[in-house]
């Protein structure tokens, strides 16, 4: 049977990476997008196109190569995506697009690009990659949560409008997990006459050494695999520690303001 083929958006390091390895490994085509060839002209786990999920052409000339070059595509994973940390007060407006641009606009772009392919083929399947963190307010990281959150919301009212066409989509929510993203993450400046100095930088450690401490990326891409297997896809799916994935049990069954005395406390705040 020939090969499912698979894309990838930023497969070039992190979660995409581990989840373009993994698949690979299982006899799938895959090709990962970088927004720059020329930074990793020795990868060789698996081909990169140059694709920037902000730009419609950029996203439409790497799938009409993709196209041309396999006359299908399989499976979309939406996984490109920046951090952004911050209070929201003092978070530049053209830093909380950006953020907006390559979290939210960047998966509905793919997915737009990807559609009429899958609709042809009366098959396929898109995985968004969401975070835990989407399903909740967190201070500091607001912003990063409203991207994911809205992602969310996104793939649940897309599965219906599809769902006569065969493709499937569906939602992947990782915790935190060891990656480089604390590296590429945009930090709003805190002057040091901020009021929000002491407790942001304080969650901001907390933050990072969740992410020193997380598990190993392998395990959504294990996740994602079981999702390739499955026929019918759930709306939702989570993968991280026990606790993270516990925190959105306790969110649906506390009271409001209990639950945020709860992350106040997670915090130190």
């Amino acid at each position: 049977m020939e090969s499912k083929v698979v894309l990838i958006t930023g497969g070039s390091s992190g979660i995409g990476k581990s989840i373009g390895i993994f698949l690979s490994s299982k006899g799938y085509k895959v090709f990962g997008t970088t927004r720059n060839l020329d930074n990793y002209p020795d990868f060789n786990f698996f081909s990169l196109l140059e694709l920037n999920v902000s730009n419609p052409e950029s996203i439409k000339k790497a799938i009409d190569h993709l196209l041309e070059k396999e006359g299908r595509l399989d499976v979309l994973i939406n996984n490109a995506g920046i951090g952004i940390t911050g209070p929201i007060e003092e978070t530049p407006d053209e830093e909380i697009q950006k953020a907006f641009n390559t979290n939210f606009h960047g998966p509905i772009h793919m997915m737009k690009a990807v559609l009429p392919q899958m609709r042809q083929q009366n098959s396929g399947l898109i995985i968004n990659i969401t975070s835990i963190a989407g399903y909740m307010g967190l201070p500091y990281r607001g912003i990063y949560s409203a991207t994911k959150g809205a992602l969310e919301l996104v793939t649940e009212a897309m599965r219906m409008e599809t769902k006569d066409f065969g493709v499937q989509i569906t939602n992947l929510a990782p915790g935190d997990f060891a990656t480089n993203i604390a590296s590429g993450r945009y930090h709003a400046p805190i002057g040091s006459n901020s009021p929000y100095k002491d407790s942001y930088g304080k969650t901001l450690k907390i933050i990072n050494d969740h992410v020193d401490e997380g598990k190993d990326p392998i395990c959504v891409a294990e996740a994602v695999y079981a999702i390739m297997q499955s026929k019918h896809p759930r709306v939702h799916y989570k993968v991280g520690a026990f606790m993270q994935k516990f925190s959105l049990f306790l969110k649906k069954i506390l009271p409001d303001k209990q639950y945020e005395k709860l992350l106040l406390n997670h915090y130190k705040l």
